[in-house]
């Protein structure tokens, strides 16, 4: 049917060109994709895992398993969390899992830049 889009997996980088891409554990253990830098990074800016979580409408309980799956992706943990108390709890990203974030991210940068490249490259190629 003309007009209608296909749903396809990946982000688009062109009309021509989807792609997604993860960081895998050496051992094959744990793995980071955008969704999960996403949660990292929701979790560095408020602190708790639980609202982290709400703001991606993710259950707390999903949530905590992604952080248990990216802590075994280093020798060290991305993620540490205090429980509550008195003071409350807390949760904080590591040196390390800010590090993986900002690598995660220059790295979609620059994969960003290539895709976009190569569909010039291949606009080129469909047209001849």
């Amino acid at each position: 049917m003309a007009g209608v889009e296909k749903k396809l997996p990946g982000d688009p980088y062109s009309k021509l060109i989807r792609a997604r891409f993860w960081i895998v554990g050496g051992e094959g253990d744990g793995y980071l994709g955008i969704g999960r830098i996403k949660l990292l990074e929701n979790i560095q800016r408020y602190g708790s895992i639980n609202r982290a979580a709400k703001e991606m409408n993710m259950s707390y309980k999903k949530a905590w398993k992604l952080v248990e799956d990216m802590n075994q992706l280093a020798c060290q943990p991305l993620v540490l969390s205090e429980k509550g108390g008195r003071q409350g709890g807390g949760t904080q990203v590591t040196e390390l899992g800010e590090a993986y974030i900002r690598y995660f991210r220059d790295l979609e940068d620059r994969l960003s830049k290539f895709l976009v490249e190569e569909s010039v490259k291949l606009k080129d190629l469909l047209v001849h």
